[in-house]
């Protein structure tokens, strides 16, 4: 198992990046919890509706909105573990991920790509992602993998499939798979029981974990809902991934932004909670500003790190684990 140097600390010397006070940090899950109470979020699943309903929270099944009250959401926060094991295929692949212990994974997916032995720009394949991960596997520096592309040359219905069965055989590292929606989530649970020997051993050591994105601003899809429920029934850990866009999707000021990507982010661990309580969950963004100029995201911009410095001091806040788009 290994345990990364922790960043993000108060030291008395040394570096440090504060983008936040605390009272700032305090009004911004303030603002959030008011958003949720008053404005709420839209929960296309019945199935999640019916699940919210019964933790407590009001829900309009006609509009498909629901509006969460503080106290189930500081509920949720309690509830979910600071504390992340990110078990690989064997346990010294392990990491641990928690307030402040800083590690590196890959980022994806990469829907093009240039064949280093062609030069040809062209989409990835499923040989591709086998390659990609064999790359990965042999990185120290990268702890974890994320699937770097996606298996363009397979049928989209099962292309998820193919991304977990190309990643899974080549590296021993942590998985963080986006299975796309139920049907796939669950076959990758099998993939997965097979591999450790049974579902029982899964979720004492579970070697992969879903990647799931709301829709900004404050949507949680019918798919994004299955995946959180279907990783909080077996045990498996969701890494929620908010994506909302400064002038775009969000708010054009980065307070704003925030408050939109904590209500997302916030409000899909409610459902992890409320579906099993102490499922782990993982506190995560893509954030970014739109470039108003080219309507494009603008990742690479200064922007985007400050935000991710932001969620990260959100995540502390919260006492989750955190994962953060580098830029």
């Amino acid at each position: 198992m290994k345990r990364y140097p922790k960043a993000g600390i108060q030291r008395s010397s040394g570096f440090s990046l504060n983008v936040m006070t605390d009272d700032e940090v305090n009004e911004i899950h303030l603002a959030t919890l008011e958003v949720l109470k008053d404005v709420g979020v839209y929960v296309q699943s019945e199935k999640a509706r019916g699940i919210f309903a019964s933790g407590g929270c009001v829900v309009d099944q006609a509009r498909q909105v629901v509006k969460i009250p503080h106290w189930v959401v500081e509920d949720a926060i309690s509830s979910a573990p600071a504390s992340f094991q990110a078990c690989g295929r064997h346990p010294e692949d392990d990491v641990i991920l928690e307030d402040g212990r800083v590690t590196f994974t890959n980022f994806g997916e990469g829907i093009m790509f240039v064949d280093p032995f062609t030069g040809e720009h062209r989409e990835t394949t499923k040989a591709d992602i086998e390659k990609a991960a064999l790359v990965i596997d042999s990185l120290d520096c990268i702890s974890t993998y994320e699937r770097a592309m996606c298996s363009h040359d397979k049928p989209t219905p099962v292309q998820a499939l193919h991304n977990a069965e190309a990643s899974l055989t080549n590296t021993t590292k942590h998985h963080w798979l986006g299975p796309v929606d139920r049907y796939q989530s669950e076959k990758i649970i099998e993939m997965c029981a097979a591999i450790v020997g049974s579902k029982e051993k899964l979720r004492e050591r579970p070697i992969l974990t879903f990647v799931t994105c709301p829709i900004s601003p404050l949507k949680l899809p019918e798919d994004h809902c299955d995946i959180t429920m279907a990783a909080a029934e077996n045990g498996i850990g969701v890494n929620c991934v908010a994506m909302a866009m400064s002038g775009g999707s969000g708010p054009i000021h980065p307070a704003g932004t925030l408050v939109v990507q904590n209500s997302e982010v916030l409000s899909t661990l409610v459902l992890s909670q409320l579906t099993r309580k102490g499922s782990p969950f993982v506190f995560s963004s893509s954030t970014c500003p739109l470039d108003l100029r080219r309507a494009t995201a603008s990742v690479g911009s200064p922007e985007t790190g400050m935000i991710s410095a932001a969620v990260a001091r959100l995540a502390k806040y919260y006492s989750l684990p955190c994962f953060v788009a580098g830029g």
